[in-house]
């Protein structure tokens, strides 16, 4: 039983600080609603504490805060408190990212351990997920697949980029390469972007990931999409010829997988996985087109979309992967930059992880 005597909220999350009447600070989490309305506030409390419970209990690592305490019928769980970590994205707004490699680092390495960690371990954790309540593995391992399949080629056509012959052929191929994982079916919480990662602001970064109420085992090289394309928050992910570069994210990331899935060292199959998987992410982002139209010219949002699919094509490229998708997204991106002229700027004198205004 715990006891909670006060507790302050942590805007603008539906999280709380919390202390107990043993003067020990925890973490209250609680659900609402959520912009991808995929899922009622129900199913990603009960995925939310499966998958951290899976993760200390039944693997015992620590990637991840502990589940204290959880109250499903009223909609509450009692966490760990991480502090005094902050969230990474807060850093490298912050200080940018020269000022915190090592703690991006600690990132790439903890997503890339936590597919190593749970590969293979789909049994156990839908176990454990399944006597909270209904749950369907298809559907977690499909997530991101399945709009390519019936909305892609019509969000691409609307730029005036028709998808045909050779790159219709190969996104087939990237949906069934995403489709069966094989050896690269891991847990992933859903949402592998900075924000979800807390590291210590000094010393040694020791990351802990979070907000896995969308989890679930899914291919997991969609955790690895973050470190070669910009997510969400960010105009780029790389550094340009001119900025210090980078610590090499990417291979600590897949250094960190291969310790427990070693497919991740043959590099044809790493190299056309990753690219697949870059590419589903980018082109995914058009569906997000209506939503730009109605925005101002200036507007980072559409610039941002230019960075993704140019982004993903050098990925693919780097990689000699899918060459006809890539070649699609470069002529996405160009047409976006006709659309809308206040895009076509130069994106390599962004710095590496530039903000997007909101």
């Amino acid at each position: 039983m715990i006891n909670v005597v006060e507790w302050t909220r942590l805007e603008p999350w539906r999280v709380a600080r919390a202390r107990t009447d043993r003067d020990e600070t925890v973490i209250v989490k609680w659900m609402g609603p959520h912009a991808a309305r995929t899922h009622s506030e129900a199913w990603r409390l009960r995925t939310e504490v499966a998958a951290l419970r899976f993760l200390s209990e039944d693997l015992g690592v620590d990637l991840a805060p502990r589940v204290l305490a959880e109250d499903l019928p009223a909609g509450r769980v009692v966490l760990e408190d991480l502090a005094p970590r902050a969230a990474l994205d807060g850093l490298l707004r912050r200080d940018g990212a020269g000022a915190h490699a090592e703690r991006l680092v600690a990132f790439a390495r903890a997503r890339g351990e936590l597919g190593a960690l749970t590969a293979g371990r789909a049994e156990p954790y839908y176990r454990r997920r399944s006597g909270l309540g209904p749950v369907d593995p298809e559907s977690d391992r499909l997530r991101r697949v399945t709009w390519l399949r019936t909305e892609g080629a019509p969000h691409a056509e609307t730029l005036g980029v028709p998808v045909t012959g050779a790159a219709e052929r190969e996104l087939a191929e990237v949906a069934e390469e995403l489709s069966d994982p094989g050896p690269f079916l891991a847990l992933s919480n859903g949402d592998p972007e900075a924000n979800n990662v807390l590291v210590h602001d000094g010393g040694p970064p020791d990351a802990r990931l979070i907000d896995f109420e969308f989890a679930g085992f899914t291919h997991a090289l969609h955790d690895a999409v973050c470190l070669h394309v910009p997510g969400p928050a960010w105009m780029t992910v790389s550094a340009a010829p001119g900025f210090a570069p980078l610590p090499d994210l990417a291979g600590t990331y897949r250094h960190a997988l291969a310790a427990g899935v070693p497919e991740a060292e043959d590099e044809r199959r790493y190299g056309r996985a990753l690219a697949a998987a870059c590419v589903l992410f980018a082109l995914g982002r058009l569906r997000r087109l209506p939503a730009l139209e109605t925005r101002p010219a200036g507007d980072d949002s559409r610039t941002q979309l230019v960075a993704i699919l140019e982004a993903a094509a050098h990925t693919a490229g780097t990689h000699r992967a899918l060459p006809h998708v890539a070649g699609l997204c470069r002529h996405l991106a160009e047409a976006v930059r006709r659309r809308w002229p206040d895009t076509d700027v130069d994106l390599t004198a962004l710095a590496p992880y530039t903000p997007r205004r909101r």
